[in-house]
């Protein structure tokens, strides 16, 4: 298949590219390697991918891979209304893996235009561009943190959303509406994937998970909200990946009892961990002593996160097979490696 993966540049894109690359489909990436974090990381990616900064730099213009005959990559931003359907019409796409997106709960409180313009036009022109140039399937990124102050758990598929806690909740929310009325409007079939919080090798700088790890380095406390007392669904990145991949290569497959063109699944590992236990394996793995300073809950967290995978393990034989303490090593294995 060719598929386009938006977002190429970025934590998860990053590591689909390559899976796909390495199982044969041609793939062109697309990112616009904005600044939210440390755009040296970004590069380091692509690097990887056998693209290299100075050509990476370029907007708007189509590079080849050094290293991966079958990759390409563009940097382009999904909001531009006249390069994206372009980009559609002269490639050809069968797929498209949408993960680019504006991403952060606490950074939309503080740059809410960034999401509006990511995450709501920039998915729109996908949409769009899905709609006219007869793509057979998309894929993209939504968020567990759609399902906002629910109590219920685990979270299943079927629990009522009305009720973000974020505007990046509301965006990702947004994009499940979206891609349903399209799906109904123009036939072409459309899967959200809700993740839940993924970490790993090569992950965002902003996640929780690498500040804990600079904090416990830096021999100063961590501040932990409700005292402690939450939980998260970690998942680890080839998890993840995985089930990506199983959606992409199996094609649309309709949710239980569902008519509908557009589908939604949660992907998690389905074993929420106490944030406590999380961070004692990442000081048990760095040798360092962990250091907390307990503090009240924050606007826009949630106390549990917990996914029902079990519709995608009925339909595309999804099962996440890496447990948190072999997560956490590799992850603390790559990250004292590239900070030397």
């Amino acid at each position: 298949m060719k598929i386009l993966v938006t977002g190429v540049a970025g934590f998860i894109g990053f590591f689909v590219a390559q899976s796909l690359l390495e199982k044969g489909h041609t793939i062109l990436g697309l990112d616009n390697i904005n600044d939210y974090y440390d755009v040296s990381l970004k590069y380091a990616r692509l690097k990887k991918l056998g693209v290299t900064k100075t050509v990476a730099q370029q907007y708007n213009n189509l590079v080849f891979s050094d290293t991966h005959p079958n990759f390409s990559f563009i940097r382009l931003a999904l909001e531009d209304r006249e390069k994206l359907p372009t980009l559609f019409k002269t490639q050809g796409f069968d797929t498209v893996c949408n993960l680019a997106a504006q991403p952060g709960i606490r950074y939309s409180l503080e740059n809410p235009e960034a999401y509006v313009d990511s995450n709501i036009v920039g998915f729109l022109n996908i949409l769009e561009c899905c709609r006219n140039f007869a793509i057979k399937h998309l894929v993209y990124a939504s968020s567990s943190s759609v399902y906002g102050i629910n109590e219920k758990v685990p979270f299943e598929i079927t629990d009522r959303v009305d009720h973000p806690i974020s505007l990046y909740a509301a965006t990702k929310k947004s994009n499940e509406l979206m891609a349903y009325t399209y799906s109904h409007l123009y036939g072409f079939p459309c899967t959200g994937l809700r993740f839940f919080t993924v970490y790993g090798p090569w992950g965002r700088p902003d996640m929780a998970y690498f500040k804990f790890t600079e904090t416990i380095l830096a021999n100063k406390p961590i501040a932990v909200y409700n005292n402690g007392k939450l939980a998260r669904d970690f998942t680890y990145i080839d998890d993840i990946v995985n089930g990506i991949l199983l959606v992409l290569e199996k094609g649309f497959k309709p949710n239980t009892n569902s008519k509908s063109n557009a589908a939604i699944y949660n992907i998690g590992r389905g074993q929420p961990v106490k944030l406590l236990d999380f961070i004692n394996t990442i000081g048990k793995y760095l040798k360092k002593e962990v250091k907390l300073q307990l503090l009240p809950m924050q606007d826009g967290d949630v106390y549990t996160t917990w996914a029902d995978t079990a519709e995608l393990k009925k339909n595309y034989n999804y099962e996440p097979k890496v447990d948190l303490d072999l997560g956490v090593k590799n992850f603390i294995s790559w990250y004292t490696s590239y900070k030397k």
